[in-house]
């Protein structure tokens, strides 16, 4: 499925912040579940029931996103009319309310995805969902892409998965978004951030520079003053480079898709990385932003990212599935 930008929609900036902002949003109807973590806190995740007999999908949100994100919206709508089922995990302090622990979440938290998605398969067995696969944008597609390649076979508990807008070279991204028009973006992320870092102050007195905090212009600082020291990483530079998809891409056994636009203002295209396991199939637009892919004449539509998506998710793991059993009685 070739994407095709709207005339009316030019360039990367158009094409991430429109959509985000002014393509209305599908309705939809979530049932929410509070699961306890591991170590005690706890996330909240938005599902979608769908009919039995069919396929479960799991999203995993971007930087600051959440189940009402315009994406998330668009993918589940598209899940409801094929009667499947949906969740979308929210990471900790993104459903509404601050988490307990002294951490948050980062672009490397395979760690959280791995608990997440196997209780999720058992629930897959419990609605007798044909497939289960996994989908992650901008920030969950970094974390997601990291479990897939940290995992490698044991991952094989997906059908196949789906990274959207991955920031896969996490330095090659903070830069870009630390320059130009692109602090924009910087600003609006650290906007809901700093309030929940001093919620978390308040939970955690000294847990990091409360003032170091506030003077943060950036994501190289908030990160070498919140992200990396909360989530085990020496600095940012350390934190980029280890929590990078791009290092693992060629370790993924799950049939995987990459797309990622050569215009995202939030990963330069020289940036994207050119080789992957013969599993993945990088998919390199020249259009469609930040998780963007706009769709039809004015007011626009985001329907042709779930489409794209839903199409590999089944067009992957039936292929998968036949060679199997093509090997099996060969």
């Amino acid at each position: 499925m070739l994407y095709i930008p709207p005339r009316w929609l030019p360039g990367g900036h158009l094409q991430t912040i429109y959509p985000s902002t002014f393509v209305r949003k599908p309705a939809v109807a979530y049932r929410r579940e509070r699961w306890e973590a591991p170590d005690g806190d706890f996330i909240d995740i938005d599902f979608v029931d769908g009919q039995p007999g069919r396929p479960l999908v799991v999203l995993f949100h971007g930087l600051e996103g959440s189940s009402d994100s315009h994406y998330s919206r668009a993918l589940m709508a598209e899940v409801v009319r094929r009667g499947w089922h949906g969740a979308i995990p929210h990471f900790r302090g993104c459903s509404g309310e601050i988490n307990l622990a002294p951490r948050f979440y980062h672009s490397g938290d395979s760690a959280e995805l791995d608990w997440i998605i196997r209780r999720l398969k058992l629930r897959q067995q419990d609605l007798a969902a044909t497939h289960f696969y996994a989908c992650g944008v901008s920030l969950g597609a970094n974390a997601l892409l990291r479990w897939l390649g940290e995992s490698q076979h044991q991952a094989e508990i997906l059908d196949a998965a789906c990274a959207v807008s991955a920031p896969l070279d996490l330095a090659g991204g903070g830069a870009a978004l630390g320059a130009g028009f692109n602090r924009l973006y910087t600003w609006v992320f650290l906007r809901t951030m700093r309030p929940k870092c001093l919620a978390k102050l308040d939970q955690f007195p000294g847990l990091f520079d409360r003032e170091a905090l506030l003077s943060a212009r950036d994501l190289y600082a908030f990160d070498n003053i919140v992200t990396a020291p909360l989530h085990g990483y020496r600095n940012t530079e350390d934190y980029w480079d280890r929590a990078s998809a791009k290092h693992i891409l060629h370790d993924i056994t799950v049939p995987t898709l990459v797309l990622n636009a050569r215009n995202d203002p939030f990963l330069p295209e020289q940036h994207l990385p050119r080789t992957a396991a013969p599993e993945v199939v990088l998919d390199y637009p020249e259009q469609g932003g930040h998780v963007g892919f706009a769709a039809g004449g004015p007011p626009g539509r985001l329907d042709w990212l779930p489409r794209r998506l839903l199409h590999f998710l089944e067009g992957r793991s039936e292929s998968s599935f036949a060679a199997q059993a093509e090997a099996f009685h060969g």
